[in-house]
């Protein structure tokens, strides 16, 4: 037996004996940032699993890892982990079709195993994972049968193609990534190009029609905006993949596509009008899946089916919390985000039904929203940064800033004049959190405060009103601490950023009362488990501070202007 036969036969027993006593040397390896994430073996496995059961169900109960045909692309080639793992599973489940380990690794590792690495590193990587050995044709490589030290898995680095500062393809920023040739560029090659079809066929040659798209796509790249600024790319590598027109499509991408992300809209409804759309498996705390990585708003991971459209199934999960699973349309009449919490979907409808009337759309009728009490950004014109002066001269204002207050002459202020001399209330632009962890139950808003008459605000909040008198003001923010009102915040929240756009779901009361929940659970006949729900994933609110002291100043990451 030679060495290449020696190394081939011992794959699978190694894959046994290796992994009950030592870890997984990719589940070992420590993420370069939050943008790249490295996928976990289990992760991968889960997505694999879900493929094949989708894959049978479409196929008469045929096994997908037994079909020597079905070609197989990770776009987005990092550890190599999705490709190692195809390889072993089609290894196994081709052994009675190709008797002979080392032509079956061959045609497998030749035919059916395709990937495009993301960086110079991540190519080496990859190839040392699926392999065995950095280079394809090395002396090492379990595969004969490469003429190339890449292989299947190519990287080529490439530039991007700048226009007015930003890359026409990615839209990354030309001063944060125009760095020289020593440093990666990050111009990603599935996104980079208007031909993804005629690119993929010079890179692999001939007619390269892939049965199943598979990988966890880089997250964001700079784009030289406010403070930490960074435009979402996760949506390129979905959309270039559908251009392929794979049978099966899955990725791993942040959640926050659900309701928000800079420049998502037409992402968001594109994925929420595409009926072939039929599993969602959303984490509510990226921790869950990525252990160590800071990504707000989540994870989930989607499985696109091209010849089987129907309604989605939709599981979110959650540390031990027992697992929720619906099947349900993707977008509810009335609705241009995607409700994440199957739960939260009977309680939405059941308050609209009360304030509409009865309709079928979850739109709230224009008189009963919320949201239209509710700021912009920059109520006042002025920035986050904004301090003001420390002592107060005749005339001036009272401005609530980042970390305390400070005065300004009225005179200065030409935007929400209207609100200067009213009763209002101001709440925090971003929520407080856990640094970059999703914790529940949690607060969803920072404490809201009242404004008295001749106060203003820097961005740092986001102000709600005018209000008639303090009585209307108080019972405003009674209602904003009830929990029902800040489930209905969520539902709509993305991230820790609160827009004026996260209010979408909540209706106006009559501002004549202190709100409880007791009250808001009877008004819209709100059931006991459903409360058991709000109250697992929403935490009480305690009034009695209302310095507004656990407002944080929030990033621009999802670039919205409302």
């Amino acid at each position: 037996m030679n060495p290449n036969e020696r190394k081939l036969a011992t794959i699978g027993q190694a894959q046994f004996t290796l992994r009950g006593r030592n870890p997984d040397v990719l589940s070992c390896i420590a993420n370069l940032s939050s943008d790249e994430v490295f996928t976990p073996p289990e992760l991968a496995n889960r997505m694999l699993d879900m493929l094949a059961e989708a894959w049978a169900a479409d196929h008469d109960g045929a096994n997908i890892w037994s079909d020597k045909t079905v070609r197989f692309l990770d776009p987005v080639t990092k550890s190599g982990v999705f490709l190692r793992e195809i390889t072993s599973r089609l290894t196994a489940g081709l052994a009675d079709e190709i008797p002979d380990l080392k032509a079956r690794v061959n045609h497998i590792l030749t035919q059916q195993v395709y990937g495009l690495a993301i960086t110079h590193l991540t190519s080496l990587m990859a190839r040392r994972s699926v392999y065995c050995s950095k280079y394809a044709n090395g002396k090492h490589s379990i595969a004969t049968a490469f003429n190339s030290e890449a292989g299947n898995i190519w990287f080529e680095r490439l530039e991007h193609t700048w226009i007015d500062g930003k890359c026409s393809y990615c839209g990354a920023s030309r001063s944060t990534l125009d760095r020289g040739a020593e440093l990666e560029t990050h111009a990603y090659a599935f996104i980079h190009t208007d031909d993804i079809e005629t690119r993929v066929a010079e890179l692999f040659g001939g007619d390269m029609q892939f049965d199943v798209i598979i990988g966890n796509p880089p997250y964001q790249l700079s784009d030289a905006g406010y403070g930490t600024s960074a435009a979402p790319i996760y949506q390129l590598f979905v959309e270039q993949a559908k251009t392929l027109e794979p049978r099966f499509l899955s990725m791993i991408i942040p959640a926050r596509w659900f309701a928000g992300g800079k420049g998502l809209d037409e992402f968001r409804q594109s994925m929420l009008a595409d009926n072939r759309l039929r599993s969602i498996d959303d984490y509510l705390s990226a921790a869950d899946v990525f252990p160590g990585v800071g990504l707000k708003g989540g994870v989930c991971y989607f499985l696109w089916d091209r010849d089987n459209p129907g309604q989605c199934r939709v599981t979110t999960h959650f540390k031990d919390w027992p697992v929720s699973t619906a099947i349900r349309p993707l977008q509810e009449e009335g609705l241009d985000v995607f409700v994440r919490f199957n739960e939260g979907m009977s309680i939405l409808k059941k308050v609209v039904a009360i304030e509409s009337g009865g309709t079928h759309s979850l739109s709230l009728p224009e008189s009963k929203r919320f949201d239209r009490l509710v700021s912009s950004r920059k109520p006042f014109g002025l920035p986050t940064k904004f301090k003001g002066k420390a002592t107060k001269d005749k005339g001036d204002l009272l401005v609530y800033r980042n970390g305390g207050t400070g005065y300004i002459a009225r005179n200065s202020i030409s935007t929400g004049t209207d609100l200067i001399d009213a009763w209002k209330i101001y709440v925090g632009r971003a929520a407080p959190g856990t640094g970059n962890k999703d914790t529940y139950p949690h607060k969803i808003l920072s404490t809201p405060f009242l404004g008295e008459p001749g106060s203003i605000s820097s961005e740092t909040y986001l102000c709600i009103g005018p209000f008639a008198s303090q009585t209307e003001a108080e019972s405003v923010l009674s209602f904003l601490s009830c929990r029902l009102t800040r489930l209905l915040i969520l539902l709509h929240k993305p991230s820790q950023d609160t827009t004026r756009k996260v209010y979408t779901f909540v209706p106006t009361q009559e501002w004549n009362r202190t709100w409880t929940d007791d009250e808001l659970y009877a008004k819209y006949g709100i059931s006991e488990s459903e409360i058991a729900f709000i109250e697992k994933v929403v935490r009480s609110m305690d009034l009695s501070d209302l310095s507004g002291n656990d407002a944080v100043e929030y990033d621009d990451d999802d670039g919205d202007d409302e």
